[in-house]
């Protein structure tokens, strides 16, 4: 029998409530977060953070919501830069660990518990640019309620920007030292909700975007590939793993962003 949308929610929101207290302390050190004190832009891989900077030139003052927020280091850096920054996320313990960092650095920004496809308690037509960062979409199995939510929030000409994995990705399984494999095809979207190309754009064009710009990425750390990226690694070893030579999937783009505006 499939799963039912109620059941499929409380599934994942336990899912991010085990993790953010299993896994997530690592990304709320002292240490990370005053990395991201002293470099609010290293949150952002440097084109998509190019993406922003082209877009808005000025955070200072903007209306920022970040749904489904993670680690929420996103969020840390826009109010760094002076944005009025709302959190949202569907896990609970998420939103209360982001919450505690931002209380103990006293920084003002509200944090709440929403559902990215429906964004229930969020104000219509209030904010000037949204923002999600990567590992949302995988988790979406609306697409059309999630970008008709963040259509509905946004000012009129109001911005989106997304930064996620790359569609093409997700067929091939790659093991360090071992050419690349291909375990299912392009278009087979479940169980897992991985989104093609055509999938993002022509939802957010039916919900009324106008697409402005989409960046293809490579990304800048080795430990993308990484099975254990949250621990250090050599340089030496991070640029073999961006050498495609070395690696063959590093010829293909791992990484999307894409900027979109409301008409």
């Amino acid at each position: 029998m499939d799963e039912t949308k109620e059941a499929y929610l409380e599934r994942i929101t336990k899912w991010w409530d085990d993790k953010s207290d299993s896994w997530y302390p690592i990304y709320r050190t002292d240490e990370i977060i005053n990395g991201i004190v002293n470099d609010p832009a290293s949150s952002f891989h440097h084109t998509t953070y190019s993406l922003i900077r082209n877009y808005i030139p000025d955070l200072a003052g903007k209306k920022v919501l970040v749904p489904s927020s993670g680690d929420s280091h996103a969020v840390f850096s826009f109010a760094l830069m002076g944005a009025k920054v709302t959190s949202t996320d569907i896990s609970l313990r998420q939103i209360e660990g982001a919450s505690q960092v931002a209380q103990k650095r006293r920084w003002d920004i509200e944090f709440n518990c929403e559902n990215t496809m429906t964004l229930s308690e969020i104000s219509s037509n209030e904010y000037d640019f949204v923002y999600t960062s990567n590992g949302v979409h995988v988790w979406i199995n609306d697409l059309e309620s999630m970008y008709k939510s963040i259509h509905r929030v946004l000012k009129k000409s109001g911005l989106y920007i997304m930064f996620d994995i790359h569609p093409y990705t997700r067929p091939f399984k790659y093991d360090e030292g071992k050419q690349p494999e291909i375990v299912k095809q392009y278009t087979d979207i479940e169980p897992h909700y991985h989104w093609r190309i055509q999938d993002l754009i022509n939802t957010m064009i039916c919900c009324g975007f106008r697409i402005k710009q989409i960046e293809e990425l490579c990304p800048e750390d080795g430990r993308f590939w990484d099975a254990s990226y949250c621990l250090p690694m050599s340089e030496e070893k991070s640029i073999q793993l961006c050498d495609w030579q070395y690696n063959p999937m590093a010829a293909l783009p791992q990484l999307l962003s894409v900027c979109i505006q409301k008409e």
